[in-house]
């Protein structure tokens, strides 16, 4: 589910669940941190046109925040993030922490969540 706020953004918000094991959820955080990450994910999720992204974490389920210019063409993004330099080794490689299909995409794993309320 989309919405477009007051600076002519997009956010989306989606969940995904890790596997319930305390060392691999300590371990896809330690992954996720801003000086472990691969160089190449970040990077690829701006070219695509993604503006901002944040993971937050309960127990061990994910939940995401993406904004995106109001223009932004998720399916075409989502295709194009998946050829980018190295995204398809980073996905094999955190499917191992992730309740999902080893050889599924970034946007096969996370769901769009709808919004139900806002104040």
């Amino acid at each position: 589910m989309e919405y477009i706020n007051q600076q002519n953004r997009i956010r989306y918000c989606q969940t995904l669940d890790l596997k319930i094991d305390d060392h691999l959820i300590e371990e896809y955080k330690y992954w996720h941190k801003s000086e472990n990450i691969w160089p190449e994910i970040p990077r690829g999720i701006r070219e695509v046109g993604i503006l901002d992204m944040e993971i937050y974490i309960f127990g061990n389920r994910l939940f995401m925040i993406i904004e995106t210019a109001a223009d932004f063409d998720w399916d075409a993004s989502f295709a194009d993030l998946a050829d980018k330099e190295r995204q398809k080794e980073w996905e094999a490689f955190v499917s191992k922490f992730q309740v999902s299909a080893e050889d599924a995409s970034s946007s096969d794993k996370w769901q769009l969540m709808e919004r139900i309320f806002k104040l």
